[in-house]
């Protein structure tokens, strides 16, 4: 249609063209579609039309001006759209006018379309050097926001960078890290992969495998494909494919059965109603632009008359597939003849449905888009009216430059074009869900919206329906989640998501499923069972409230008894020659110094603190001295009272009972010193054994100087061997009355005993060790009470006759 000012449309209304021979001998023939009509793109050319006669009647946009337009038909062709773009950039007037005022109706002002991405770059290469600005309702690669490259392109459709993050975001909001990828073999199918799978990764998703087709491939390549689809582990597929694509594919599909895929389709056919008769995708999910109403578009398609369509070929081409007739008389096909009771509105099409106008808006803003820019360009208000000069010579560049600064709103869709020429990305969710009818319809279940803030963009406001009508989502992961107590460790050659669940080791927890990582715990924690909480370690000692303690506890306490015992049966008869002759004050001296030794060890027992660390080794060391200095004491004494009835000797007088006394208080003053330089410099201390056992903590006392300790046991060890030395040398003395034979025995078991000690303290873990030094004193002291003092008390108590002087000085028994 002729105009002031002419606006170019390229639409895909076929998908296919004849197939030009050449045999370069004859000039080729012309390039022409064949095929079925694309009842979609169809529309789309007619919303064009539509809003074309719109602006013309409009009293507010561009009043007094009548546009015109060029519709072509690209067959989803580059070398159709090339065709065309030569067409428009080359002028349609049939004659150069050289007059001073013309129409200038040749002259195309801008291009709406095309509906493929590969095309539109094949039509910017060759109209962009004119500055004809070319807006598209369809192009969405981002490759075309390139402003060095394509400085004349706009789109009223949202680039798929932003449908590229929306789908990657969406996929892992449905926690599917293993998928497919299926994309088109054409510019807007492989860079909008790319952009989906850079975002992918970004959002810890694995690809399975990423195959591209195109319609135009051999049978073999699109049935390789399916074979991978169908053979694959990832349920779920994405889908960077062209409607034309899609289509074939699913047909491929369709003819062999396969196992469930949940599909994730783009803007392109997750949207387009002729897809939805593949029942087999339902539960497809995906986003696509947003569902929009145009007034008196669906009243403007539907007032097609007979003699209307006869005069459009395409329109004809429609009538006729559409109601299977022919409205001219044609030996070509064996169609009958239409009869004019023909009814579109009767007419089940993608052409006469106008609930989900979606594209078809896309293509209504870019006319609009392209007659404000000229508007603002031949146009000024002047007070409350608009002044538009008919007949200004208005150049392409011109539009070009206003296209950059439109902002309007139509029918209350904002129209505008940022530094790149893309508009705001919004887009809706959709999904394939079956209604009450078995049939499947697209419902619109959620948003996205790029503009608002990060992490508030996406939005689900209604129930999905998913593969073969399930309500629970379906999984898509090539391992499961590994669970808390566990970490990932990557299977050799395959993609991060495939993995192993390795325990975590010991010490050391993961809290959160799928950690990379286990963690150790604080020093004073350890792991539960399942390595998922770091839980405070037992505190271990040797308690009373333990058997081994109350062992330990009860045989302390009854040899501190059992000595009491002792000291109160030799008290009792403190007047009879055996209590007499052993020596009475020593004896009991040392049976006080015993029964402290068996109740220091209970300062061993219960948790340690400062003063019972430094108590127990110090009360220890010295009791035992004192009670080895009483030993020794009676050792020379026994000695000495012998050897002084040899004829004249006078020993007795070096040992009386002050230098008795004055050695058993000289010998434990001694071992006073030691423990007092050690508690000085450096004492012993509670400690918090965290090496013995990982799992629990052993409170103990800390030596605070080994050399300390090891000289406290020393000296007790030098008083041993000293005392067993002279109580061998009297070993001649007179049987019944051999007291430093006894002696000898005691220190046999002492030494024998604190012998062993050494390397059970040494080597005994935790609280064991405790038990090993308790053990120690109480069986030194049990073998000293014994056999010092038991033999005693058993003449003293049943055998009295023998408690006389007679029988203790004689040799018999």
């Amino acid at each position: 249609m002729d105009g002031d000012y002419v606006i170019g449309g390229v639409f895909s209304i076929h998908y296919d063209m004849h197939t030009v021979k050449h045999n370069y001998t004859t000039m080729p023939e012309p390039l022409s579609c064949a095929g079925s009509i694309n009842s979609r793109g169809l529309r789309f050319s007619r919303a064009m039309v539509f809003a074309i006669e719109q602006i013309n009647n409009s009293t507010e946009l561009l009043p007094g001006i009548k546009l015109g337009y060029e519709i072509y038909d690209s067959c989803a062709s580059v070398s159709v759209a090339v065709h065309v773009a030569f067409q428009l950039s080359g002028g349609l007037d049939p004659v150069f006018n050289t007059g001073d005022k013309c129409s200038k109706s040749g002259m195309v002002m801008g291009v709406v379309g095309v509906s493929g991405s590969t095309s539109t770059i094949s039509m910017l290469r060759i109209i962009g050097p004119f500055n004809i600005p070319q807006v598209s309702h369809f192009a969405t690669c981002a490759c075309l926001s390139d402003k060095q490259q394509y400085p004349s392109f706009f789109r009223t459709i949202p680039s798929d960078q932003f449908q590229a993050d929306a789908l990657a975001k969406l996929v892992k909001h449905f926690g599917w890290t293993w998928i497919g990828a299926v994309r088109s073999d054409s510019d807007y199918g492989n860079n909008g992969m790319a952009s989906f799978l850079h975002a992918a990764r970004k959002e810890g998703i694995c690809v399975e495998y990423s195959e591209s087709f195109s319609r135009t491939d051999p049978r073999s390549r699109i049935q390789r494909v399916a074979d991978v689809i169908r053979r694959s582990t990832a349920k779920v597929v994405v889908g960077f494919i062209a409607t034309g694509d899609m289509k074939i594919l699913l047909e491929e599909l369709s003819r062999k059965p396969s196992p469930p895929r949940q599909w994730i389709g783009s803007e392109a056919w997750v949207t387009d109603r002729d897809m939805l008769r593949f029942s087999f995708c339902a539960g497809a999910i995906g986003f696509g632009i947003e569902k929009s109403v145009i007034p008196g578009l669906r009243d403007f398609l539907l007032d097609l008359s007979p003699s209307k369509v006869a005069e459009s070929p395409l329109l004809t081409m429609f009538w006729e597939e559409a109601f299977n007739c022919r409205l001219v008389k044609s030996e070509a096909t064996d169609r009958s003849v239409c009869d004019g009771t023909e009814d579109i509105k009767t007419l089940q099409s993608s052409y006469t449905d106008t609930s989900q106008l979606r594209i078809t808006n896309m293509a209504y803003k870019a006319v609009y888009a392209i007659a404000h820019a000229i508007h603002n360009a031949v146009c000024q208000k002047t007070d409350s009216t608009t002044q538009c000069v008919r007949f200004t010579k208005l150049e392409a560049k011109e539009v070009l430059n206003q296209l950059k600064k439109v902002n309007f709103s139509q029918n209350g869709y904002d129209v505008s074009f940022d530094a790149n020429g893309d508009p705001v990305a919004t887009y809706e969710l959709v999904n394939w869900q079956r209604n009450e009818s078995g049939s499947i319809e697209l419902v619109t279940v959620g948003k996205y919206d790029s503009s608002l803030p990060v992490g508030q963009e996406f939005l689900i406001n209604r129930n999905l329906t998913w593969v073969e009508g399930g309500t629970q989502v379906p999984v898509s992961v090539c391992t499961d989640s590994c669970p808390s107590g566990t970490r990932k460790v990557l299977q050799k050659g395959k993609p991060i998501c495939c993995y192993d669940c390795t325990p975590c080791p010991e010490g050391e927890i993961s809290n959160a499923t799928d950690s990379f990582d286990c963690f150790p715990c604080p020093k004073e924690f350890w792991p539960n069972a399942e390595r998922d909480l770091c839980l405070p370690k037992p505190v271990e000692f040797l308690s009373f409230n333990e058997p081994l303690g109350i062992v330990l506890a009860a045989f302390s306490i009854g040899g501190a008894c059992l000595t009491i015992i002792t000291a109160a049966v030799f008290y009792r008869h403190r007047s009879s020659p055996i209590v007499r002759a052993n020596n009475s004050e020593l004896s009991f001296l040392l049976l006080f110094s015993l029964t402290l030794c068996f109740l220091c060890s209970l300062t061993f027992i219960g948790a340690p603190s400062e003063w019972s660390c430094m108590l127990r080794h110090t009360a220890f060391g010295i009791t035992f001295v004192l009670c080895m200095s009483c030993v020794l004491g009676k050792t020379i004494v026994v000695l000495t009272a012998f050897k002084a009835t040899l004829p004249g000797s006078n020993l007795m007088k070096w040992f009386g009972p002050s230098q008795q006394r004055l050695t058993a208080v000289s010998f434990t003053f001694i071992q006073v010193l030691i423990c007092t330089i050690w508690l000085v410099l450096s004492p012993p201390f509670p400690m918090k054994n965290l090496t013995t056992y990982k799992e629990r903590i052993i409170l103990e006392c800390a030596l605070g100087s080994a050399l300390g300790f090891w000289a406290v046991l020393g000296y007790i060890g030098l008083l041993a061997v000293f005392c067993f030395v002279l109580a061998v040398l009297a070993r001649k003395l007179p049987n019944n009355f051999n007291e430093a034979k006894l002696i000898t025995f005691s220190m046999l078991i002492f030494c024998a005993v604190w012998i062993t000690f050494i390397p059970a303290y040494v080597s005994s873990p935790g609280k064991f060790t405790v038990a090993v030094e308790i053990f120690a004193i109480l069986a030194s002291s049990f073998g000293l009470i014994t056999c010092i003092f038991a033999p005693k008390c058993f003449i003293i108590l049943f055998k009295p006759e023998k408690n006389t002087k007679k029988h203790l000085m004689s040799r018999g028994l």
